[in-house]
């Protein structure tokens, strides 16, 4: 699954416990007719994905839905749900590195000093 949309926030990594198990979180506002604020979550290795995006940028991530179960000390089931990224995709175009747009075909000359000797050897 994948959420498109602008970055809103970026937050800061997070460390939990004894086992140093990390989280970073980040805010996509999709486009569309009614906006939505997805929070999502990096977890262990993936929070270094972040590193690199910032406020305002348009990106694409690609997510799982995770759900668990817990049951509280009074016997009550309850039920949580979370979206982990594991890709984050910058979507705003890369501008051409000194590349020159390719000029028309009709801005080519034909070939006019072909010899006999020189045939083409394609099977086709």
């Amino acid at each position: 699954m994948e959420v498109q949309g602008k970055v809103k926030m970026v937050g800061e990594t997070q460390t939990f416990g004894n086992n140093g198990f990390r989280k970073r979180e980040v805010v996509v506002t999709t486009e569309e007719q009614y906006p939505q604020h997805i929070m999502v979550e990096f977890v262990q290795d993936k929070c270094d994905l972040l590193n690199s995006f910032q406020v305002g940028q348009d990106v694409k991530i690609s997510i799982n839905l995770r759900g668990r179960e817990w049951v509280n000390p009074q016997g009550e089931t309850k039920y949580f749900n979370s979206i982990q990224g594991w890709r984050i995709e910058n979507l705003q175009a890369a501008a051409p590195s000194g590349s020159a747009p390719m000029p028309p075909a009709d801005a080519f000359e034909p070939a006019t000093n072909l010899k006999e000797e020189d045939h083409d050897d394609l099977p086709f």
